[in-house]
C-alpha cells in the first residue's frame, strides 16, 4: 500500500509511518508530489496567533474521496515549541481518524506507538497528575480507547501495591545474567540461543568469563554499598547447562554478590520443558530460587514442531507436575496469541489446558514478527491469523484471566505486533515477577552480565537512560569479557558518582 500525502512537512515521515503500518502490514508513505500511489491524503494546516486548524481528505485512486475530516484547537499562549508538538498531534489525529473510517479498523491504543505506554502513566503521576486528568489527557492527546485506559490504571495500582517503593530503587540495582544456549533456536526467537558445546564456543569457557563479571561487579556493589533488588537469569534457557554447572553458578552467585539474603526475588527462565531434570530442579531448591518459568508458549503439538521448540504438550505438563510435586510454588508459563495456524479454538484449548495446571503467574505474548527471526525472513511459510481473530483472542484471554483471578501486573508493545496489541503478565495476587515491573518501568539500573545481556543505566535522581549490550556469540564474549566488565563498572562509577552515600539509605 502506498499512501501519498501532501502538506505536511517532511520531518513528519517517520509518525506518519508508524501510523500506517498499524493498518497495512506493508506500507509505504510518501511525503510529496508522486504518480504511484494507492491511497492520498492531504492535510490542511493554517496556524495562527490564536488558533491552529488541520483538515485532512483521504482519496483512494479507484473510488475517488472517501473521507473529509478535520481536527481543529485553539491555543493561547503558547510557545513555538508547543505549538508544534499541537501541530504534530493534529496531523497524527488526522491520520488515524481517516484510516479507521476508511479501513474499518479501531485502533485502541490511538496514536500511542511507544512500547511503555505504563512508564506514561507513571510519569504523568510523578509530576502530580489526578488520575481524571491522566485518562482525559491520554484519551485526547492520544485518542486511548478506555478499555486500555482501564488496563492502563490498574496495572499501575498493582505495581504500586507490590512495590510500595517503586520510585525509590533507583540507588540500588537489579542483576540480569543472559546464559545464552538452548536445546532449539525458536522461529520467532531472536535472543542469543546457541547449541550446546556447538562451534559457537563451550559452555565451560563462556562460564569462566561469566563467573568473572559476577566477581567484579559483586565486588564493586559492595565497595560502594550498592544494594541488589532482584536477579534474573534468562537467555537462551538458563536450564540448558547441567546440573552441576546451575550448582556452581548460583554458589558463586551468593559468593559475590553481598546481602543476598536480603535480595527480593531471583528467577530462573527453565522455559524450555525438554531441558528440565529433577536433578536441576534440587538444584533450584538448594539456592532458594523464588521464581522460574516453564513455557509450553502453545498445547498444540503442531504448532509446536511448526515454530522449530522439538518438545511435546505432553513433556510440558510432565516438567510442570514435577517440578510442582518437588516444591516449587512460584512457577509461570508463557503463551503466545497468533502462532502459526492457530486461531481462537487453539487457543481456547491453550487456556483450558492451563487452567489444570494453574501456575502463579501466566505471560500472554501477543506475535510480533521480529526482524532478525526466521518467521520473519520466511513469512510466507508461517500464516497466522487476521487481526479480527487475533482481537478475539486476546479478549477470551483477558476474559479468561478475570474468570480465573489473574490480575494484570505488567504490559509491553512491541513493533510489528499482531493486531497492534500487547504483552501482558497476569499473575495470582503476591506472585507478580518484581523484575519485569523494575525493567519494564525503567526505574532501576539493570545490570546485564553474561552473553547477549544489555545493561541499561537508570541514572539516579533523574532517571535518564543509557545502555551498555555485551557482544551476542560466546566466541566474541569469551574473547574479551575482561574488557566488557571493565568498561561497565568504570560507566557504573560515572552512574553512581553523583551522591554514592545516598544508596547506603535504601
Amino acid at each position: 500500500m502506498i499512501i501519498k500525502v501532501t502538506g505536511v512537512e517532511e520531518n513528519m515521515h517517520q509518525t506518519l509511518q508508524h501510523i500506517a503500518n498499524l493498518y497495512y502490514e506493508e506500507s509505504t508513505i510518501i511525503i510529496g508530489e508522486t504518480d504511484q500511489w494507492d491511497l492520498f491524503i492531504h492535510i490542511i494546516q493554517a496556524d495562527k496567533q490564536t488558533a491552529y486548524y488541520t483538515e485532512g481528505q483521504l482519496q483512494d485512486k479507484k473510488d475517488g474521496t472517501k473521507k473529509a475530516d478535520f481536527w481543529k484547537e485553539t491555543f493561547s499562549g503558547e510557545s513555538d515549541k508547543d505549538r508544534k508538538k499541537k501541530a504534530k498531534q493534529a496531523v497524527s489525529h488526522i491520520m488515524v481518524k481517516l484510516l479507521s473510517e476508511y479501513t474499518g479498523t479501531v485502533q485502541p491504543w490511538g496514536t500511542l506507538t511507544g512500547i511503555r505506554p505504563t512508564k506514561l502513566y507513571h510519569k504523568l503521576i510523578r509530576e502530580g497528575w489526578t488520575t481524571t486528568q491522566i485518562h482525559s489527557y491520554l484519551k485526547t492527546d492520544y485518542l486511548l480507547s478506555d478499555e486500555k485506559l482501564n488496563l492502563l490504571a490498574e496495572i499501575v495500582e498493582r505495581q504500586h501495591s507490590v512495590l510500595p517503593d517503586l520510585y525509590e530503587l533507583d540507588r540500588g540495582v537489579s542483576i540480569y545474567i543472559g546464559i545464552p544456549f538452548c536445546p532449539t533456536k525458536c522461529a520467532y526467537c531472536t535472543f542469543p540461543a546457541y547449541a550446546i558445546n556447538g562451534r559457537n564456543g563451550s559452555v565451560e569457557t563462556f562460564l569462566e568469563g561469566l563467573h568473572y563479571e559476577m566477581e567484579q561487579t559483586g565486588k564493586w556493589l559492595k565497595e560502594h554499598n550498592i544494594p541488589v533488588t532482584t536477579v534474573y537469569f534468562g537467555g537462551g534457557t538458563p536450564t540448558s547447562i547441567s546440573a552441576e554447572e546451575m550448582d556452581k553458578l548460583y554458589s558463586h552467585m551468593y559468593k559475590v554478590f553481598s546481602g543476598m539474603e536480603k535480595v527480593r526475588e531471583v528467577t530462573v527462565e527453565a522455559g524450555r520443558p525438554d531441558t528440565i531434570t529433577p536433578e536441576k530442579i534440587e538444584v533450584l531448591k538448594k539456592w532458594n530460587i523464588d521464581r522460574i518459568s516453564i513455557n509450553p508458549q502453545s498445547f498444540e503439538d503442531t504448532t509446536l514442531k511448526a515454530i522449530g521448540r522439538h518438545h511435546s504438550v505432553e513433556e510440558t505438563v510432565t516438567k510442570y507436575k514435577l517440578a510442582r510435586d518437588m516444591g516449587l510454588q512460584n512457577i509461570n508459563m508463557d503463551l503466545i496469541i497468533g502462532l502459526p495456524g492457530e486461531g481462537v479454538s487453539e487457543m481456547e484449548y491453550s487456556l483450558q489446558e492451563t487452567e489444570k495446571l494453574k501456575p502463579e503467574s501466566l505471560t500472554v505474548h501477543t506475535l510480533s514478527f521480529k526482524r532478525a527471526s526466521a518467521m520473519t525472513k520466511q513469512k510466507n511459510k508461517y500464516k497466522v491469523a487476521g487481526r479480527k481473530e487475533i482481537g478475539q483472542m486476546m479478549d477470551m484471554t483477558s476474559k479468561w484471566t478475570k474468570e480465573n483471578e489473574y490480575v494484570p501486573y505488567y504490559l509491553y508493545r512491541q513493533k510489528n505486533i499482531l493486531g497492534n496489541l500487547e504483552n501482558v503478565g497476569y499473575s495470582f495476587r503476591g506472585k507478580e515477577s518484581l523484575y519485569n515491573i523494575i525493567i519494564m518501568e525503567e526505574v532501576q539500573t539493570i545490570i546485564g552480565l553474561g552473553c547477549g545481556a544489555a545493561s541499561k543505566w537508570v541514572e539516579p535522581g533523574t532517571g535518564k537512560i543509557t545502555r551498555f549490550a555485551n557482544p551476542k556469540d560466546p566466541v566474541s564474549y569469551n574473547n574479551g569479557y575482561e574488557d566488557y566488565t571493565n568498561k561497565k563498572i568504570k560507566q557504573l562509577e560515572e552512574l553512581f558518582q553523583i551522591n554514592n552515600s545516598a544508596a547506603s539509605t535504601k
